[in-house]
């Protein structure tokens, strides 16, 4: 795609109701023939979309994708644990409008122009990982994605449930998460492949939850460092 700069430079759109999220573009000197570039929605962690998620974009945007972080919370950034727990807990007591943001994220992304509408990815950590998942079960007809990514998201081993999915699935974990118990990631693994949904399952040994957020107790440069190779070679095999 040419030589990309990171683009620190992105900008605040409207693309859902009153909501806000950001879009990070590359700056590259792509010719015509590959305007149509890929794409992600990246959902935030429970803190909401705060400067971390942003950066983050940028970096994804850096690799030659189009990226939108969505605003699942309306503008609001938690300052502590209670505060996002709240957040969280509201969006998931309400999933209809959840769902309805994030399909209203893949719409937009597919009316640009310089999009290519089935080159479509989610992509979400925690609380976020959780969304993206419910995002692949939830999909607008005509907007499908291409694939679906989650770092230690809350998940569904229900068969039938997972048989809507029709990409592939990268899902990303700790063996040390205690809300996610190694046992319910390889159910979900089983339950995508009996369902022949094409997936990489990764499971970090000595890892807790959230261990690639740099802000948090539980951060893991290393094993967060390989993860983001996976995921980057996952979009690029698959986006």
């Amino acid at each position: 795609m040419g030589n990309l700069e990171i683009n620190k430079e992105g900008k605040s759109v409207t693309y859902y109701d009153n909501v806000s999220g950001y879009l990070a573009t590359p700056q590259s000197n792509i010719s015509t023939s590959d305007k149509a570039l890929p794409a992600v929605v990246m959902i935030h962690e429970w803190w909401g979309l705060n400067d971390n998620m942003k950066e983050m974009a940028d970096q994804l945007a850096n690799e030659g994708y189009m990226v939108l972080a969505v605003d699942l919370f309306n503008g609001t950034v938690a300052g502590n644990p209670q505060e996002a727990g709240q957040l969280a807990g509201a969006v998931r007591d309400n999933p209809s409008n959840a769902i309805s943001n994030l399909q209203s994220a893949v719409r937009y992304l597919a009316s640009l122009e310089n999009v290519n509408s089935s080159r479509i990815a989610s992509l979400g950590w925690c609380f976020g990982g959780g969304q993206s998942l419910q995002l692949a079960l939830n999909i607008e007809p005509g907007f499908p994605l291409a694939a679906t990514g989650l770092y230690y998201g809350n998940l569904v081993t229900d068969q039938e449930e997972l048989s809507k999915i029709k990409w592939p699935v990268l899902a990303i974990f700790g063996n040390q998460d205690q809300s996610i118990p190694v046992d319910q990631v390889r159910q979900f693994e089983e339950s995508l492949n009996a369902t022949s949904v094409p997936n990489e399952i990764y499971v970090y040994d000595g890892v807790g939850h959230a261990f690639a957020n740099p802000s948090n107790d539980n951060y893991a440069p290393q094993e967060t460092a390989d993860a983001w190779a996976k995921t980057l070679a996952f979009l690029k095999k698959n986006v």
